[in-house]
């Protein structure tokens, strides 16, 4: 059967046909293992956050998407860790990091919180319209999928865009189109900083401790 079309969201007899039969890769169970094996005799349900991502990672690489969680599948992970499906769901729910619906190969969450919009998000979100990116949706090629998202956690960088696995901070339209252009030619763009800074240093380098930079420098003749 045919993988799901973009931005549509089939039916429960279509998501059954597709993923009721769905079950671990053999290098998935073997992972799966060892993260059960992490908690206590009886806690093995603390383990669903972890099991619902590599579930979510696992639908990816079958779809070639960043990957999403059909409610077999999530019966499935709930079964393996035997907990009801609705505590599983409940999670899957509460948690962004989790996909309740086909998205594309590229996940572009864009921060539109309050830094990120003051330090130009409007920019980032226009270089992805003018790709013909919409919000909540994915691209007819099934490339990108973008969603607008509340803070995440590089406020020093802002404006900062998520996709995948992979941050992208300091963004202008300029280099945001510049990323968008790279994963849909099948490149992997640099991530972090788009700017010459290292990590989060201030522009143009380190102005304290500088020589911490360069190596595991130390200061403690310095100190005496």
């Amino acid at each position: 059967m045919a993988d799901i079309l973009p931005n549509s969201l089939p039916d429960m007899d279509e998501l059954r046909a597709r993923w009721g039969s769905f079950a671990w890769s053999q290098e998935n169970e073997r992972q799966a293992r060892v993260i059960v094996g992490r908690y206590p005799p009886g806690r093995q349900q603390s383990a669903i956050i972890p099991l619902l991502d590599l579930a979510q990672r696992q639908v990816g690489v079958e779809t070639n998407t960043q990957g999403w969680l059909p409610v077999p599948v999530i019966e499935y992970v709930a079964a393996y860790l035997g907990m009801p499906y609705m505590r599983a769901y409940e999670v899957a729910t509460f948690y962004t990091m989790f996909n309740l619906r086909p998205v594309g190969r590229y996940h572009v969450q864009v921060c539109g919180t309050t830094p990120c919009m003051l330090r130009g998000s409007d920019d980032v979100l226009d270089a992805c319209y003018a790709r013909g990116l919409k919000k909540g949706a994915t691209t007819e090629d099934g490339l990108f999928t973008l969603t607008e998202v509340e803070c995440l956690g590089a406020c020093a960088n802002a404006p900062m865009v998520q996709i995948n696995d992979d941050n992208f901070e300091d963004l202008t339209f300029e280099t945001t189109t510049a990323v968008l252009d790279a994963l849909a030619s099948g490149r992997a763009p640099r991530p972090g900083p788009q700017i010459a800074r290292q990590t989060s240093a201030p522009e143009g380098g380190p102005t304290s401790l500088p020589e911490m930079a360069r190596e595991n420098h130390d200061y403690r003749e310095l100190w005496k």
